[in-house]
């Protein structure tokens, strides 16, 4: 079955880095939005970051947070992974921070986003049960290797982990 997965992350340092994970060509994802078409977006104030989020979670069926140095607590990308986890989404994280950016800088190791969400269920944080994969490299070539070697099996992962919670 062909999945389309969503990726959120930190716009302005991480697109570089999130460039490189969307474009591997393992799955099928969001297409890509330009900085001119983001200012518009953002002009439109919170209700249209919303309705654009929420349209492009429309027919995803994972959403893969790329996690850089400063992903963790920022609103919005809170808010994509509670809506997928919500909708019955997989929900997955793969920590990018030794991808090189355009500058050829790699960045500090953030913190897990999922730790922000406890599960009413169980109490139990939501990062005891969805996975963050931190790529064991500090190379960003086998960084990226890696990452594309095991995106697809991640992925069908987080998906069944969803379905059996």
């Amino acid at each position: 079955m062909a999945r389309r997965a969503f990726y959120s992350f930190h716009y302005q340092p991480d697109n570089w880095r999130a460039s490189q994970v969307r474009n591997m060509g393992v799955i099928d994802g969001d297409a890509p939005v330009s900085d001119n078409d983001w200012e518009t977006i953002t002009r439109g104030g919170d209700n249209a970051i919303q309705k654009w989020i929420d349209n492009q979670l429309q027919g995803k069926s994972c959403t893969i947070v790329l996690i850089g140095a400063n992903t963790a607590g920022r609103k919005w990308i809170k808010y994509e992974i509670e809506k997928s986890w919500n909708d019955g989404k997989g929900l997955l994280g793969i920590f990018i921070h030794n991808l090189k950016n355009r500058e050829q800088m790699q960045s500090g190791k953030g913190r897990n986003p999922f730790e922000d969400f406890t599960m009413k269920r169980d109490q139990a944080a939501l990062s005891s049960i969805v996975k963050a994969y931190d790529p064991p490299y500090m190379a960003s070539t086998d960084v990226y290797n890696y990452i594309k070697s095991n995106l697809g099996s991640w992925i069908e992962t987080a998906i069944s982990i969803r379905a059996n919670y």
